[in-house]
Order: structure tokens, then C-alpha cells, then sequence
């Protein structure tokens, strides 16, 4: 297992895209490198589309990140692109959550071949993201923000303005008459954009989306530690009086600490002590582990808030520009990815040529994708409301919801599908398909080719339905490894089902 630890990863700078002879500069321009950016650049690279990712940050990137856990969804997903055994290499497993010292979630017994939680930082992620966006073709551009943005029937034009750091040639950073020290503008025109810029997205101010909702809990304290007391290796919350704490470990020796006072609600700009911390964690577990060698501290709130519509024409938002939520249940950057993971594929389809109905085949990633944001609002809202219980009837209530939450084996059931997102389903003939053992492989190694898969049984050729968006001389046959089963399955590159009879 690698060390977690202290690092600043320098980023280069790709060379820029041109237009082409029909004056599109690039097919998608991506705004925003976090981890929901990059899985899609690298995706719609894969696929053979000319993609610009554009990031306002520089490419310095720190390691003092609050995403920590990657939920079993997303690890079958980065499978799907081979990453996810390299990036279980960086951190460790957990297979329970302790929640209020009365629920336990066991993980393990999860049909999915990664059954628990992987706690890694978020860098760690972006990292292996953005090698494979890179290896695929991607331009990446860092100190690059969007300006503005206009649109009609056939592309979208982005006022870009790149700093004199971020622009290695005057293909990157547009006329160079303008003084170094000056941000330097240009446009680009590209046939579809996506806003992957989080919770301040420009993209979303761009096209008059509002972002309605606010703040649920201000004042959270969040720091990487080292303890004296090793506790239990479990993913653990816990609530006492007017405060709770969560530690999680990153199985190097250091642990992610969150806490919360009641009494203590101050700005985020507000310095952070690791006393402070300290007593947090005492008065929620009793005892503050020996908590001491803070390598970062940090303060800050959670909003609430969800775009009404993930799609405006050409321009379609992703990842916490479109939805934000409490850090209850480790839910945020899973979303993100999961997001990129249903669009970049009906991107392509369509972009290809392969869709008989782009429209609705566009449609319908704010159809399939904007219910799991409202679910996933309501259900990280639930534990931070449980969390931070205050009135005797209120707590009372908790205990109710945790008895339930650990006896009513549905109820169970249920809640761990939705947090670990293998649960997740669209609709009634649009579920989750699990990785299924073939002939051929695994499925989810054939679906590392970003095509559908069409499972049959052998000696039989079934084709695609008329509607489905895939190309004959794209669709991947395969077998089913048990002679007796004689239905035939159809995949889609998110591994969810597109037909089946």
C-alpha cells in the first residue's frame, strides 16, 4: 500500500486543439478538472472525439482534499476503465460503518466484487483520471476559466481567459500583444460543453441556472491526524450531546477526522486548533485517541442545493455544479463520477453518428441522472439532520431510525444499495448490471472498449433493438458462461441494462 501523505503533484500542459473544416475547435469542452471532469474527457477521448478540459486552477495540485471514500459503484465503474485496482493500491478497505455506537453496516455481504468502502484521497483519484485523459488525447489546460458562453442550433462558443502560467504557446493562450502579466482571452467553439466546475460553476451562471437550497451545517472542523489510541478499523460516527465525530482511517497510520460543536458556529474563515478538534471528539466518543501531529486543518459549511435541469441545449452540468450536498455517507464525489460515467457515452453515441434519436438519447441523462441527485440530497441530509439531533423527541427519533436501520433487513438492504450506489436503478428495466462471469472475461473488463455488450447464449446472433444508439461495428458479443441460460442481455457502456428478452 502506497503512503498517503503530504504531496503536491505537478501537472503539463497538452498541446491545444485547432479548428477543424467545419470551425469547431473541439468536439466537447469540459470546464472543470475535478474528478467528474476528467472521467469524462478521458472517456470521450477514448471514443475518438477531440475533447478540451479547461481548469481555472493551476496545475499544482495540493493534497488537502475532503472527498475520501469511494463507494462500490464507482469502484465497479473505474473497473470498467481499468482503474480500479491501481487506485485500491493507494489506500485501504473498510467493510463496516458504525454509525451513533447502534448501527453497523456490514459491507461484505454486498453482491459486487468490491464489498466496502475504499478510503483514498480525492487526489489519488484525480490522478489516475487524469494520466488516462491525457494517454487517451485530451487537451488540458489549467489556468484557464470560462468567461462566458453563448450557443445556437449547432455548437457552443466559450469566452476562455488563460493567465501567462497557465499558456505554454500562443496556440494555448490565444494573441500573445497583450502584456505577460495579463490574462490572456480567447474563444473557442466546440459542439457540445459541460460544466464540471462545482458549486460556484460558471457554466451554470452562464446559462441562468439557478442553484436553489443553502447551508444544512456550518462549522465543520476537518483534519488529517495521527492518533495514539488506534480505534477500530471501521468507518465511524458518532454523536454526543451538541456534537459529533467522524474518524476514518487511512490504514497508513493517519486518520481523516470530521467534528461538529453545536456551540462553536463560526465562519470558515475562522483559524482551526487542534484543541478544538480534540474536544470534539472527546465529548462525542468519550475519548479523543491521543489525537495529536495535525498535518491540516480546515473549516468550512455544506449547502444543500440542486440545479432544476442538468441540460440547457448544448451545455450540460455534472458533479457538484449541478448538485451539493452534506459529506454525510461519503456520497459527493461518487455522484460526480457516476454523473460523467451516463453522459460521456450518449455524448459519443451521438457525436458518432450512432443515435437514431439524439434528442432523447440527450434527454435522457437529466431524466436518468437528476432523481439519484434529489435521492442522494435526501439521504446525506437525513444523516446530518439524525447527526445533529438536539431536542429529546428529536434524538429520541434517531434511535428509533438506527434500530430500524440495523434490524429491518429491507430497510437495510435498501439504504447500503443507495450509499454504495449498487442500488441504484433509473427505472424498472434500466438497473445495475452486476459483473457477470462470460466466456469472453469478466464484463466489466469487455466494457473497458466503451461499447454495449450483447450477451447470448451460444449459437445464437440476436441483434440490438432499432432504438438502441450502437453501431454493428461497435457492439461487443459475448457469451454466457452457463450453458442453461437462454435469455439474451444487452449492456450499455455504464454498465446498466439496455435490453433484455
Amino acid at each position: 500500500m502506497s503512503t498517503i501523505g503530504p504531496t503536491v503533484t505537478t501537472r503539463a500542459t497538452t498541446t491545444p486543439a485547432t479548428a477543424d473544416d467545419r470551425g469547431y475547435d473541439t468536439d466537447v469542452l469540459v470546464v472543470g478538472a475535478g474528478p467528474t471532469g476528467l472521467l469524462l474527457a478521458g472517456d470521450l477521448a477514448a471514443s475518438g472525439l477531440r475533447v478540451t478540459l479547461v481548469e481555472r486552477r493551476g496545475p499544482a495540485v495540493s493534497n488537502t482534499t475532503r472527498a475520501f471514500a469511494v463507494h462500490a459503484r464507482t469502484l465497479e465503474q473505474l473497473d470498467a476503465r481499468g482503474l480500479a485496482e491501481p487506485l485500491l493500491a493507494t489506500g485501504t478497505c473498510l467493510d463496516q460503518l458504525e454509525m451513533f455506537g447502534r448501527v453497523t453496516f456490514d459491507l461484505s455481504h454486498l453482491r459486487t466484487r468490491f464489498p466496502y468502502v475504499l478510503v483514498t484521497p480525492q487526489y489519488e483519484v484525480e490522478r489516475l483520471l487524469e494520466d488516462r485523459a491525457r494517454a487517451a488525447g485530451a487537451d488540458i489546460r489549467y489556468d484557464t476559466e470560462l468567461r462566458g458562453l453563448r450557443q445556437d442550433a449547432d455548437s457552443v462558443t466559450a469566452d476562455l481567459a488563460t493567465t501567462s502560467e497557465g499558456a505554454t504557446s500562443e496556440g494555448a493562450a490565444g494573441p500573445s500583444d497583450q502584456p505577460q502579466d495579463q490574462p490572456r482571452s480567447r474563444t473557442l467553439r466546440a459542439r457540445y460543453l459541460v460544466g464540471t466546475d462545482g458549486v460556484r460553476s460558471a457554466v451554470r451562471r452562464a446559462i441562468g441556472l439557478p442553484f436553489p437550497g443553502g447551508a444544512v451545517i456550518r462549522s465543520l472542523v476537518l483534519a488529517d491526524v495521527r492518533l495514539t489510541d488506534t480505534p477500530p478499523a471501521a468507518l465511524t460516527l458518532s454523536s454526543g450531546g451538541d456534537s459529533f465525530a467522524v474518524v476514518i482511517p487511512f490504514g497508513d497510520g493517519w486518520y481523516r477526522v470530521m467534528g461538529w460543536d453545536r456551540s462553536r458556529q463560526v465562519p470558515d474563515s475562522e483559524p482551526v486548533e487542534l484543541d478544538e478538534l480534540r474536544g470534539i471528539v472527546l465529548r462525542a466518543f468519550g475519548t479523543d485517541h491521543g489525537m495529536h501531529d495535525a498535518r491540516w486543518l480546515s473549516r468550512f459549511h455544506s449547502d444543500e442545493r440542486q440545479a432544476p435541469a442538468y441540460r440547457a441545449g448544448r451545455v450540460f452540468l455534472a458533479g457538484d455544479a449541478a448538485h451539493v450536498h452534506s459529506p454525510a455517507g461519503g456520497q459527493g464525489m461518487n455522484t460526480g463520477l457516476q454523473d460523467a460515467a451516463n453522459l460521456s457515452w450518449k455524448l459519443a453515441a451521438v457525436l458518432h453518428g450512432e443515435a437514431p434519436d439524439p434528442g432523447a438519447l440527450l434527454d435522457s441523462y437529466q431524466a436518468e441522472r437528476h432523481p439519484v441527485g434529489t435521492q442522494v440530497l435526501r439521504s446525506s441530509g437525513a444523516l446530518i439532520r439524525l447527526a445533529i439531533a438536539r431536542t429529546p423527541l428529536q434524538r429520541a427519533a434517531r434511535g428509533v431510525s438506527a434500530r430500524v436501520l440495523a434490524h429491518v433487513r429491507p430497510v437495510t438492504s435498501y439504504a447500503m444499495g443507495q450509499v454504495t450506489g449498487i442500488g441504484i436503478a433509473y427505472d424498472r428495466d434500466t438497473h445495475r448490471v452486476p459483473d457477470l462471469k462470460l466466456r469472453e472475461g469478466r464484463l466489466y473488463e469487455l466494457l473497458r472498449e466503451g461499447r454495449f455488450v450483447l450477451v447470448a447464449p451460444e449459437g445464437t446472433a440476436p441483434v440490438p433493438p432499432p432504438s438502441t444508439p450502437v453501431a454493428p461495428d461497435r457492439l461487443i458479443r459475448a457469451t454466457w458462461s452457463n450453458p442453461a441460460r437462454r435469455d439474451t442481455l444487452l449492456v450499455r457502456p455504464d454498465g446498466y441494462t439496455a435490453a433484455l428478452r
